[in-house]
């Protein structure tokens, strides 16, 4: 079976075709400035790279540039789009509507694109691809959508509600939903496939640390907590997100500098984080160098950085009464030696240690970095949220 995985964004139709045989991708690449000028695709296939200026008005004609850079010229890999057998989209925002993955009807399309309310940045865009495709591939193609907010689903109510009148729950969906569900599935899931247990038998702690980022406890496979809350601007520090604040800071800042409402949602997500404590960037690697200089704001920040996961891990540990396995994945978890053992130094209470020497290896698919005398095991996972989505597309399109 081949599988295509679309991840459209508002002017971006990011793409992977996955041959879920072996699960190997056999091409994968990225339409950029979808209705703006100077729109382009970059093709990877057969070992070769491919960058075409195209006009791409709509999503349409960009899923219509996928489909030729697959089936024409050296980047080809199949001999036409009939031989995709289901399309899996990735959908930020499932809400309480969605709570596992499913097949793509037009009521579906409509319940996601309603649902932007709660992801005017996503959901708008994701509809509109869903649609697109729908045109581009034709009836006959099953497309399925898989949501971010899915794996969060088994939250209980003491974890997801907030200490807000009840009716801003019952009229406004007001609660935590948690992001990068697929993510935290996928390395979830793989820890306990390399520990040879089922993930029903481990409290695990799930630590995807990229520029946007969330903590997920997961007990017996399931998710008990996350950091992320109503949206991804919630949890601690990003690397240009604010993390948690004090609602009355919002009130404040709004009073004295004049930026209200959405405004305000925008500067604390692109202006706060590793960036507006260190006045340096938003990269986690500018930062760890600047602090190595002596930059004190930079050490500042990973001072923060280190202490407000610590808080977390600390936090869900106790609301799953044990700690079996911490799993660090995504930009920061995966290549930041600095981080995982920044974090893991103070974790010394819950019996956290790890092997040094075995944290600076980069580059495998599970790094076990636990030490020798360690209670938890610990593991660096490389997420690979394109072929969870491919599996969960698999696993619905063989189901019906």
């Amino acid at each position: 079976m081949k599988i295509l995985v679309i991840n459209c964004g508002s002017s971006s139709l990011k793409y992977q075709l996955i041959d879920m045989t072996d699960e190997s991708v056999i091409c994968k690449g990225n339409c950029e400035r979808i209705g703006i000028d100077g729109s382009f695709i970059t093709h990877k296939a057969n070992g070769g790279e491919w960058k075409v200026e195209v006009d791409f008005p709509t999503h349409k004609e960009a899923f219509n540039k996928v489909v030729e850079m697959m089936t024409v010229g050296e980047g080809k890999v199949i001999e036409s789009k009939s031989e995709i057998d289901a399309i899996g989209h990735r959908i930020v925002q499932g809400a309480e509507k969605f709570s596992e993955p499913c097949l793509v009807t037009d009521e579906v399309i409509q319940t996601i694109d309603d649902l932007s309310v709660l992801a005017p940045a996503h959901n708008k865009a994701h509809a509109i691809g869903l649609r697109s495709a729908k045109e581009v591939f034709g009836a006959d193609v099953p497309n399925v959508v898989v949501f971010d907010t899915a794996f969060h689903a088994t939250m209980p109510p003491k974890a997801y509600m907030y200490a807000v009148p009840y009716e801003f729950y019952e009229k406004y969906a007001v609660r935590r939903y948690g992001f990068h569900g697929t993510s935290h599935k996928f390395v979830s899931r793989a820890a306990a496939e390399y520990l040879g247990k089922k993930p029903e038998e481990l409290k695990m702690i799930t630590l995807h640390l990229g520029n946007g980022a969330s903590l997920a406890a997961v007990d017996g496979g399931k998710v008990v907590d996350t950091s992320m809350g109503l949206t991804p601007l919630g949890g601690f520090m990003m690397g240009s997100r604010s993390g948690d604040l004090d609602p009355s800071v919002v009130g404040y800042i709004s009073e004295l500098t004049g930026i209200k409402g959405n405004d305000l949602t925008d500067y604390l997500t692109k202006k706060a984080g590793f960036l507006g404590v260190s006045g340096i960037s938003s990269d986690c690697r500018d930062i760890e160098v600047a602090a190595e200089q002596g930059d004190e704001k930079a050490k500042l920040v990973l001072d923060m950085y280190f202490y407000q996961l610590q808080k977390f891990v600390g936090s869900y540990t106790a609301a799953m009464n044990g700690l079996d396995v911490m799993v660090f994945t995504a930009g920061i978890g995966e290549n930041s030696a600095n981080v995982r053992e920044g974090v893991c130094e103070g974790l010394g209470y819950f019996g956290v240690e790890i092997d040094k020497e075995q944290n600076k290896k980069r580059g495998l698919a599970v790094n076990d970095i636990t030490g020798p005398n360690s209670k938890v095991k610990v593991l660096v996972v490389a997420t690979n949220e394109e072929l969870m989505i491919a599996r969960d597309t698999m696993n619905v399109v063989n189901a019906k």
